[in-house]
């Protein structure tokens, strides 16, 4: 793992920890920490749980799970508590580096989640004026990963203008990360746009 995230820069500073509880110790001694990667199976508390205090002691911190087996509920939960992606651990080098940037860069890997019974939510019971025009536009491009920045380069916003409406959004499906809200869309039958046209000046 270490030497998988070597790839990312060469002076990355890797802390490792043993249990839940001293990554907690360590979350607390080192305030400038980017990112955990956290083990969904550690001996002393599951993934679920750690996610818990994760969110209450360090809300602005990202986490990726890593899990040796793909459980569809599992994936759901982790990502409905505010994880930023969920990975497995076969053969993810390559996988674990190219999220991680990703996330580092404020965006979020959504898992393909197979359809679970009884979380489905028909267009039907979605109010027509739950958001804006503008609003789905950024949405759209939210369920295909893209950062703040991304997604104001291609929509022709301000970085500010976007945070905004991410923010409506968030509000306007009742939930609290940018993950929650991705999930809240996928029930509500939103899809992403795929890679939409870049603005002139990033064509290369």
């Amino acid at each position: 793992m270490r030497q998988v995230l070597r790839g990312l820069e060469n002076d990355v500073d890797v802390l490792e920890a043993g249990s839940c509880a001293r990554a907690f110790e360590l979350a607390q001694q080192e305030p400038e920490l980017d990112l955990v990667l956290l083990d969904y199976h550690l001996p002393d508390m599951n993934g679920l749980e750690a996610l818990d205090v994760f969110g209450r002691q360090h809300p602005a911190l990202p986490i990726i799970v890593l899990s040796g087996s793909v459980n569809p509920r599992v994936m759901q939960q982790v990502m409905q508590k505010g994880a930023a992606a969920f990975l497995t651990k076969s053969g993810m080098s390559d996988e674990l580096l190219s999220v991680t940037r990703l996330v580092l860069a404020g965006g979020i890997h959504m898992p393909a989640l197979p359809r679970i019974m009884g979380d489905e939510v028909t267009m039907a019971e979605l109010p027509s004026s739950l958001l804006t025009p503008r609003q789905e536009e950024v949405l759209q491009l939210l369920l295909d990963g893209y950062t703040n920045k991304e997604i104001g380069r291609m929509l022709y916003l301000s970085e500010e203008t976007v945070k905004n409406h991410v923010s409506s959004i968030l509000r306007n499906f009742g939930v609290t990360t940018r993950t929650q809200a991705v999930l809240a869309a996928n029930r509500h039958g939103y899809a992403g746009t795929g890679r939409p046209q870049m603005a002139p000046d990033d064509a290369s």
